[in-house]
């Protein structure tokens, strides 16, 4: 008789606890990545001013690339055996960065997008210790790969403030 659980028993060398916890923080991240998203789309459809068309378009490849994150961040955290948060009011709860007030000039819109960049950098490098702990590699291939495009993206926003 074969035992029905151990098809669904996740056994990748990583033991339950080091996975709950590195979803945890991948949690985080998903959280910050799609509230970064949301952000920029909706900075993309209410931008005005003279620099319209590039920011427009800049900020439409920005939460583009931000969707296709979405769903590698999220479907890690599934690859781990764990549910992803996917509401709002979860994001909320485990987002470090804020909604946007009002309607923000154009220069205030790329302020609040870089330190909203920088702010996924900070989740994902806290995931760091544990991922590494756990001998998690994808996870920090996924990290790494997270990191140089936010930090990327960032370093473009902040040079269009100087």
């Amino acid at each position: 008789m074969t035992n029905k659980n151990a098809a669904t028993h996740i056994n990748i060398g990583i033991n339950d606890q080091e996975r709950k916890k590195i979803s945890e923080g991948l949690s985080h991240l998903l959280a910050d990545t799609y509230t970064l998203y949301l952000k920029t789309h909706n900075f993309h459809w209410n931008v005005t001013g003279p620099q319209f068309n590039t920011l427009h378009l800049m900020f439409e490849t920005q939460y583009t690339e931000l969707a296709v994150a979405v769903d590698e961040i999220a479907e890690r955290i599934r690859a781990l055996g764990f549910p992803a948060p996917g509401s709002y009011r979860e994001f909320i709860k485990l987002s470090s960065i804020p909604e946007a007030e009002g309607m923000p000039t154009a220069e205030e819109m790329i302020r609040q997008l870089v330190e909203g960049q920088e702010a996924v950098v900070r989740t994902a490098r806290k995931i760091f210790p544990v991922t590494e702990a756990a001998h998690d590699e994808p996870t920090a291939d996924l990290l790494t790969q997270r990191m140089q495009t936010h930090e990327k993206t960032a370093w473009m926003l902040r040079s269009m403030l100087e």
